[in-house]
């Protein structure tokens, strides 16, 4: 049972950080369209958070280091990024590089499940 739960949190990995790229992707084009919309630096936050949360949350890491090493590069990319929002109001880069590698790291701890 643990193995499904394990791999929950996967797919909760997966949707977060799928739905932050999809976010940091559009969101820069809807605040050309004159809307209203400014950027939320706490979304991002959320979304950092959520991703943090998941990676926790996965007990079976130590079983394959390089997908540990994905994960936890990708999360403290996307961490460092926010903090460059939060504080400066610059809006990295490292945030889609963290992202596609928080995905491509649960995809693979996903089917590393036995």
């Amino acid at each position: 049972m643990k193995i499904i739960k394990n791999k929950s949190f996967d797919v909760l990995g997966i949707s977060s950080a799928g739905i932050c790229l999809i976010h940091c992707l559009i969101f820069p084009l809807l605040t050309v369209i004159p809307l209203g919309l400014s950027h939320n630096h706490y979304i991002d936050l959320i979304f950092a958070l959520i991703g943090l949360y998941a990676i926790l949350r996965i007990k079976n890491l130590h079983q394959n280091k390089s997908v540990k090493y994905i994960l936890w590069v990708s999360i403290s990319l996307i961490l460092l990024s926010v903090l460059l929002d939060m504080l400066f109001h610059f809006h990295s880069p490292l945030i889609y590089i963290g992202a596609i590698g928080l995905i491509i790291g649960h995809i693979l701890n996903f089917k590393n499940h036995k």
